[in-house]
């Protein structure tokens, strides 16, 4: 039975489709769901994947003290900046499903692209590798774990990229994720949806799992538009929310070019070239040309996992945005919010196609002109 139901809730329920709301309950209540519920939300891009996602989070928490959010979707994630695949374990209602958060994550893997469409496989490694490690720490029980072990419930949001190779790699994931329930997001548009029913099994009476279908459409049609604004706007928000914590919480700005002024006066931190290794394309970068692919980039810093089940994937610990490269000196020079004593440890520097804001180029032209 759901407890409080009729206690007073910060939640903007108003913005929110009664069928969405209902289809939020039953996942969260399912009394059959034991272990709790791994959901999976998929569907076509702007079918309101996100905020379902995020709606499913706030009413899971009504329930559960913690709940674990894998954020798949590269190109427009929840709580991180573009290009991450993350796993979040989230204590905390979100009390605006308008409002865009950052959060830290449990654990990261940069991916360095807007769009899966670049690499799926390492894409699809990213997503399992994040999803086992899941497994492992909050929904494993075996006779080497504390018996009082609380088992967390797990969203994942995923990509909207349903056709082609995108339905391919969906349909691995939910083979290997296997969901205790499948929250399939329709568009108005019959041609972009998914398959009906279980798509993705090729036996499904084998395999018990709730799927919930939400339609987008008139009914749907007053909740939060945030899927519908500029992407690449967006991103930038991201990115510069993401960089804006190198700078004092309690710093105000008149303006626009005053915080950039202010962020390109920060003092750059230094990383020793000869300590750390430079990945492309999950290639090594060779050393002679690290300063041409690596010069005024977005970057993320890693550090390696050195346990085998997790096949030495990195972990991304944080971004920077690198001002220089200078060999002479064995230094890289970089504008980031890592603390320097976690920046110490950082093994590898993942390169990125992601576009730094145009705003912030023209705020650092200004600025790092007279240091350089």
């Amino acid at each position: 039975m759901r407890e409080n139901r009729d206690a007073p809730s910060p939640l903007p329920r108003t913005l929110i489709s009664p069928s969405w709301q209902e289809a939020a309950d039953n996942i969260a209540y399912d009394s059959a769901t034991f272990p709790p519920p791994i959901t999976v939300i998929c569907g076509p891009a702007h079918s309101g994947k996100a905020t379902f996602s995020r709606l499913l989070l706030n009413t899971l928490l009504e329930r559960y003290k913690r709940v674990a959010y894998l954020d798949s979707n590269v190109g427009q994630p929840e709580f991180t900046v573009t290009g991450c695949v993350a796993l979040h374990i989230i204590d905390k209602q979100t009390p605006d499903l308008t409002i865009l958060y950052l959060k830290n994550p449990d654990r990261c893997v940069f991916f360095g692209h807007v769009s899966a469409k670049k690499e799926s496989n390492s894409y699809f490694s990213s997503i399992i590798f994040l999803y086992d490690y899941f497994r492992r720490g909050f929904y494993q029980v075996d006779e080497t774990d504390n018996p009082c072990k609380i088992l967390l419930p797990l969203i994942i949001n995923t990509y909207g990229w349903v056709k082609g190779t995108g339905y391919d790699v969906l349909v691995a994931m939910l083979r290997h994720t296997s969901p205790t329930h499948v929250a399939k997001v329709c568009s108005s548009s019959e041609s972009k949806n998914l398959p009906n029913g279980l798509f993705w099994l090729e036996n499904p009476q084998r395999k018990p799992v709730n799927l919930v279908h939400i339609c987008y459409g008139n009914e749907t049609s007053y909740l939060p538009k945030i899927m519908k604004k500029e992407a690449c706007m967006l991103r930038d928000i991201r990115i510069i929310a993401y960089f804006r914590q190198c700078l004092p919480r309690e710093m105000n700005f008149l303006n626009h070019k005053e915080f950039c002024d202010q962020l390109a006066s920060v003092p750059l931190k230094e990383i020793p070239l000869s300590r750390v290794q430079v990945k492309h394309n999950c290639c090594q970068v060779v050393s002679s040309v690290v300063s041409q692919g690596l010069n005024a980039s977005i970057v993320g810093l890693a550090v390696r996992s050195s346990a085998i089940a997790e096949n030495n994937t990195p972990w991304c610990i944080g971004l920077g945005i690198v001002r220089a490269v200078d060999s002479s000196k064995d230094q890289l020079y970089l504008l980031t919010p890592v603390a320097p004593s976690t920046l110490k440890k950082v093994e590898l520097i993942i390169q990125s196609t992601i576009d730094i804001p145009i705003c912030l180029q023209q705020g650092f032209g200004r600025a790092w002109l007279d240091k350089f």
